[in-house]
């Protein structure tokens, strides 16, 4: 009996140290195991973007009046030299009676200013006749030595001036002509608008076949010189606007693949970069950042077919392809972590974590590619923590 409670005991005690050395001994760390792999691999820079007509003319009123309503919606086909506005003169100006007893004094005054330049033409006629008479006795009195030669210079200087005279006085009546012209134009115009006439109207005209993109003077009213009063373009011509940090525009090339994604459509469609701009601007970002951007403008260079519901103004998200190639051996870059000057990762090995140093490529943003360090088929660690260590007992989460 006492041999069987020893065995027994000593079973126990074994079976009690077991489970302490069981329960002290380090566990394999659950993991996200991952393999190296050879796959093409695309680096991208992706920023929003908005598309645009290229070729957008904005309509002004070239001066000042009261323009009519506009039948004109946005989308409507334009020709060329259709009329797209008309503006009549300013109403107010053109009735009030302070305008039109100005116009009459003015017309009063233009008819006195042409008689007055009808006289002094006539006295610097007379006077020309005079210098020219002056001139020919001069010309006797030296033939016979009755004079110098410098009288007859000045009798000669005299008439010049007589003559010039007289063709200014001739450029003054056809100068106070004008201004009568124009004054009986004005009153003619007030009168005609005071007895309920129509008024005189300026038609301006579309530039080149378009369509209606905004409308900015739909409703009739007053406007000034400059104002805009719609803009016209073509929708079939879009190009795509992106504005691109600087250090990513440096990188960018005119010429670069762009893929043009969710925009609404059920596939991506290809661009290619066409201008850089040369000069950044400052934006400031959602987080309250100074930001340093430059624009880029992109090129729609796949079929109209696959873009055809794009309009102007629309967003798209812009990919921009700085490197690819296909068959590059890779790694997720969430497994990479820095060790030392360069980059390591954790290969799994016997079901223990070994630390393995890599030199490292291109990078896109979720997987990196891999020069050296590791083979094709390795299997990694995927966001390693502080539990991870060289020759840590892991397994496949």
């Amino acid at each position: 009996m006492q041999k069987r409670a020893k065995i027994g005991i000593l079973v126990t005690v074994l079976v009690v140290a077991a489970g302490i050395a069981w329960g002290l001994m380090p566990r394999a760390v659950p993991v996200d195991m991952v393999e190296v792999t050879r796959a093409p691999l695309v680096v991208t820079v992706e920023e929003e973007g908005k598309t645009r007509v290229r070729e957008r003319y904005q309509v002004t009123a070239p001066v000042a009046g009261y323009v009519r309503r506009s039948a004109l919606k946005v989308g409507n086909a334009v020709a060329a030299g259709q009329v797209l506005a008309v503006i009549e003169p300013g109403r107010a100006a053109a009735l009030d009676p302070r305008t039109r007893a100005q116009a009459q004094a003015q017309l009063s005054a233009a008819q006195a200013a042409l008689a007055v330049a009808g006289q002094n033409a006539a006295a610097a006629t007379a006077a020309a006749q005079l210098a020219q008479q002056e001139r020919s006795r001069a010309e006797s009195l030296y033939a016979s030595n009755f004079i110098s030669a410098q009288a007859l210079d000045t009798a000669r200087t005299a008439e010049a001036r007589a003559r010039a005279a007289q063709q200014a006085a001739a450029h003054s009546i056809r100068v106070a002509r004008f201004e009568l012209d124009t004054a009986r134009a004005a009153v003619a115009s007030t009168t005609r608008l005071q007895n309920g006439a129509a008024a005189d109207v300026l038609q301006v005209r579309a530039p080149v076949a378009a369509r209606v993109l905004k409308l900015q003077q739909e409703s009739e009213g007053a406007v000034a010189a400059g104002q805009p009063l719609l803009e016209i373009g073509n929708p079939d011509s879009l190009e795509v606007e992106v504005e691109v940090l600087s250090t990513h525009a440096v990188k960018i090339a005119p010429g670069s693949k762009v893929i043009l994604d969710r925009w609404g459509g059920d596939q991506a469609i290809e661009g290619r970069v066409r201008v850089v701009e040369p000069s950044g601007f400052t934006k400031i970002s959602a987080l309250g950042v100074e930001e340093q951007r430059v624009r880029v403008i992109v090129d729609i260079v796949a079929p109209r077919e696959a873009w055809s519901r794009l309009g102007d103004g629309y967003r798209v998200e812009a990919r921009f392809v700085l490197w690819e190639a296909d068959k590059v051996l890779q790694l997720p870059t969430s497994a990479l972590f820095r060790h030392g000057d360069g980059w390591a990762v954790f290969t799994v090995d016997g079901g223990r974590a070994r630390l393995t140093a890599v030199k490292t490529g291109q990078r896109a943003s979720l997987a990196t590619q891999v020069l050296s360090g590791v083979t094709a088929g390795a299997r990694v660690i995927s966001h390693p923590d502080d539990k991870i260590s060289d020759g840590t007992r892991v397994k496949s989460r």
